[in-house]
């Protein structure tokens, strides 16, 4: 069984000539067609199979579905990959108040991982909770965590957890047999060890050198809640950097330069995150920041936004599907243009449109940021290769670009007002 149309992965040598070459090397071979889709509205199915006629087939096939038109597949044209994010953002809220979808019967795909960034931030934000196939979540990578925990501590002096992550990193001289006695102390007084580290009596009972980092420690987060009274999120990490050393201890512990630069400048975002929040009003003080951040985590096990490439998307089905990124030098990807492998990137789109069975949506960044500078995009090829009365192109319908902002805001004032009852 295979999919001249489907075949994605040459790169791992499956190329659609192979099915050609089984039927040189078999003569006898018979080749059944299975036409009948099973998945896709025939509107989405239409767009799928003009989209591929334009590649060279070694099988013909014509498929067919039994479902429903559906609704026009929307095109939407964005600023930034932060506009682009928002955007999907709020449909999928829509989505969510006023169709009752379920989050994990949506789908956001992208050509590659480095495009989750601003969606997860997007999701963040409007409390969506989402699920990363393939690639480390922003907020997973260490040093993030790290910062976070710190965060946590100025919150909530009684968080253990966060207390033996930052605790010794930076480095403090404070060692595991060192943090097993503090450990007992604090549970002998029936308090939390970063509490245990302001007793005299519980450092007295620890080696001098140990005793006195902690006392440093302690004395450090004391000076930095006192901050978080009257400083930004945003404005405390930057201080966390600093006062702790912990930028520095990135710098020094990290000798690749790619690495360390990309690690340090996730310190960076981190505090855009703060500041995003801060500017949409999203939360007020910080406890309320880093729950909104944590949000998404405490939902529902298996019900979230699932966030994949489309490469990983093969085999999956989704009600509702977001494909981003739809300029050139994105999808098509710019390596591809250059090396002539244009029928593969569209044998990609043509397998990332037809992961949606009800309703679909295409959005594309007009700027682009790569290597710090910004780049003026034009839409992907593979938008005007499909069938044009299929597609909402954002902008051109007002009438319809009418009906769908009533709606977003609509699902925005009843996700405000269930917030507002504590839900």
């Amino acid at each position: 069984v295979g999919d001249d149309d489907q075949s994605i992965y040459a790169w791992r040598g499956a190329n659609p000539e192979n099915i050609d070459q089984l039927g040189r090397d078999w003569p006898n071979l018979r080749v059944i067609k299975l036409e009948q889709n099973y998945r896709c509205g025939k509107r989405i199915l239409r767009a799928a199979n003009q989209l591929i006629a334009n590649n060279p087939h070694l099988h013909e096939k014509k498929l067919w579905s039994e479902h429903p038109e559906g609704a026009p597949i929307r095109v939407l044209e964005c600023k930034d990959a932060e506009h682009e994010a928002e955007k999907v953002a709020a449909i999928a809220t829509t989505l969510a108040e006023k169709h009752k979808a379920r989050w994990h019967d949506i789908a956001i795909l992208y050509r590659g991982n480095f495009q989750a960034r601003p969606l997860e931030k997007a999701l963040r934000l409007a409390r969506i909770p989402y699920h990363l196939t393939g690639a480390l979540s922003f907020l997973d990578r260490a040093e993030v965590k790290d910062l976070l925990c710190y965060l946590r501590l100025l919150t909530n002096p009684s968080d253990d957890a966060a207390f033996l992550r930052v605790v010794n990193s930076p480095k403090r001289e404070v060692g595991a047999t060192t943090l097993e006695k503090l450990g007992q102390l604090a549970q002998s007084r029936h308090c939390s060890l970063l509490e245990a580290t302001r007793s005299d009596a519980v450092l007295r009972q620890l080696t001098p050198r140990p005793a006195a980092a902690l006392a440093g420690f302690s004395e450090l987060l004391d000076e930095l809640r006192s901050a978080s009274l009257h400083e930004s999120a945003a404005d405390l990490v930057e201080r966390i950097l600093k006062r702790t050393g912990y930028a520095a201890h990135i710098a020094a512990s990290t000798p690749d330069p790619a690495l360390r630069d990309r690690r340090l400048a996730n310190l960076q975002e981190l505090a855009d995150w703060f500041r995003a929040m801060q500017k949409g009003n999203s939360a007020g003080d910080l406890a309320a920041q880093l729950a909104l951040l944590s949000h998404a985590d405490r939902d529902e096990p298996g019900n979230a936004v699932r966030m994949m490439t489309m490469h990983a998307a093969k085999g999956l089905e989704f009600r509702f599907v977001f494909i981003v990124g739809c300029e050139e030098g994105t999808l098509p990807h710019e390596g591809a243009i250059d090396e002539g492998r244009i029928d593969e990137e569209r044998r990609l789109m043509y397998v990332g449109i037809t992961r949606a069975k009800e309703l679909l949506t295409l959005s594309w960044s007009a700027r682009t940021r790569r290597y710090g500078e910004i780049h003026t995009n034009q839409p992907s090829r593979f938008l005007h290769e499909l069938p044009q009365a299929d597609l909402h192109w954002q902008g051109k319908d007002p009438e319809a670009d009418k009906e769908i902002v009533r709606e977003t805001a609509e699902s925005h004032m009843a996700k405000i007002a269930a917030m507002l009852a504590g839900k």
